[in-house]
């Protein structure tokens, strides 16, 4: 099987050795937010099962798999982008340990059993829809953008049936909707244990925030310290540890 086509390019992932990723920038390209996401996840050696809620290309699967040696379920909508993300596993010889499903998110609960993942992981889209909503001309970009095909109340829907009790799920969203997605998550009894605000610039208001929510946990939040994603006109040593540029 020929892992590039036509209009799409095969990169490095990030300083991570060994690891490639095929992306199409038609469609869009892993953003800073899945590798923070990925980076923030925590993985126990008991750990069975991931699950990655709209995977696209895969990379949060990719990265996880340095982490675990758990089962990573990559679930993607888009048959063409599901398409990627499988020759992405394949590429990097990783078929034994990833397996990348093409569904609807809200369809899970049909086809996995309940409480039967111990690690939810999801990017999802940041934006509401509504008549003043600046929509991408592409489908792609907009279904990984817009809250077109899912929205955070089904998010936690799915993610309170899966998950095991005291199983986990790891979000990274928009600053400005916390108070919403804890409200939601809360609903679905998902506990927010720890919180970290991503700042583009120390001088600047967070723009993102990394979320571990846990299955039926009791109350009590950790805010751990603040992400600075920049320093001067370069990133900041920390994201370039992320990055494993450097290899600080």
């Amino acid at each position: 099987m020929k892992t590039a086509q036509p209009g799409e390019v095969i990169n490095d992932l990030l300083g991570y050795d060994g690891l490639k990723i095929i992306q199409r920038p038609d469609m869009f390209n892993f953003s800073l937010d899945s590798t923070l996401l990925a980076d923030f996840t925590v993985c126990h050696p008991s750990t069975r099962h991931i699950l990655d809620l709209g995977t696209g290309f895969a990379p949060i699967p990719l990265f996880l798999s340095l982490k675990t040696k758990a089962k990573i379920t990559g679930v993607e909508i888009q048959p063409d982008v599901a398409d990627i993300a499988r020759r992405n596993v394949d590429l990097n010889n990783l078929q034994n340990q990833i397996e990348i499903v093409c569904d609807d998110i809200k369809h899970l609960p049909r086809h996995l059993p309940a409480s039967s993942v111990d690690i939810i992981t999801c990017n999802p889209p940041f934006f509401k829809v509504t008549p003043t909503s600046n929509v991408n001309d592409s489908p792609y970009k907009t279904l990984a953008r817009h809250e077109v095909a899912i929205d955070l109340p089904h998010i936690a829907k799915v993610s309170q049936i899966l998950l095991k009790t005291r199983g986990r799920l790891f979000m990274v969203h928009r600053a400005e909707r916390l108070f919403e997605l804890t409200e939601i998550l809360h609903a679905h009894r998902l506990q927010v244990k720890r919180l970290r605000y991503v700042y583009p610039r120390a001088e600047t208001h967070a723009n993102m925030v990394l979320l571990e929510a846990v299955s039926g946990g009791r109350p009590g939040v950790k805010v751990l310290p603040p992400l600075i994603v920049h320093k001067g006109t370069r990133y900041s040593d920390e994201i370039l540890k992320i990055f494993h540029y450097g290899r600080m």
